[in-house]
């Protein structure tokens, strides 16, 4: 019917049939940005917001999400991660969060790695909403992925 995996012949949804497939090691790294008032910027630098350690808290809320990622796409396959890093970039205007998930599987770990940046996105946004409700979550988006079926790809740096 089409070229998505995710559709069967009658186009009904369906979870791919890796058993065919070799295990290789996989990674992927996504990207995200939160924007806000430059008063929530500097209290997330400064580490002092009354909740705690925001940026500790994002990190943590990352890692956790990506290891629930099945759980929360319904046709993702569960995959036995062996790394995930979060790393957040706070600046004057926001914070950028990079998510890399590493796996050795049949199957790749991109969902993984967009739902740890995004998680730690909207934690981030809850950690500061007592300061700025108008922030921006955005940009969000798959920057690499290596091994697999399908090879290595990388975005390019003129799309937005």
């Amino acid at each position: 019917m089409s070229d998505l995996t995710h559709l069967d012949e009658t186009g009904a949804a369906r979870m791919v049939d890796v058993a065919g497939k070799p295990v290789t090691a996989r990674e992927a790294v996504a990207t995200g940005r939160i924007t806000m008032s430059a008063e929530a910027a500097a209290a997330i630098r400064a580490g002092s917001m009354k909740k705690g350690d925001v940026l500790a808290t994002a990190r943590i809320a990352g890692i956790m999400a990506a290891k629930k990622t099945a759980e929360l796409i319904p046709l993702c396959h569960p995959l036995p991660l062996t790394r995930v890093a979060v790393d957040l970039a706070p600046d004057e205007t926001g914070v950028t969060v990079t998510a890399t998930a590493a796996t050795e599987g049949k199957t790749g770990v991109e969902m993984e790695a967009l739902t740890a940046a995004s998680v730690a996105l909207l934690t981030l946004y809850d950690m500061a909403k007592a300061l700025d409700k108008a922030m921006v979550i955005g940009d969000i988006r798959l920057l690499s992925k290596t091994g697999g079926q399908s090879g290595d790809w990388a975005a390019s740096a003129d799309r937005n």
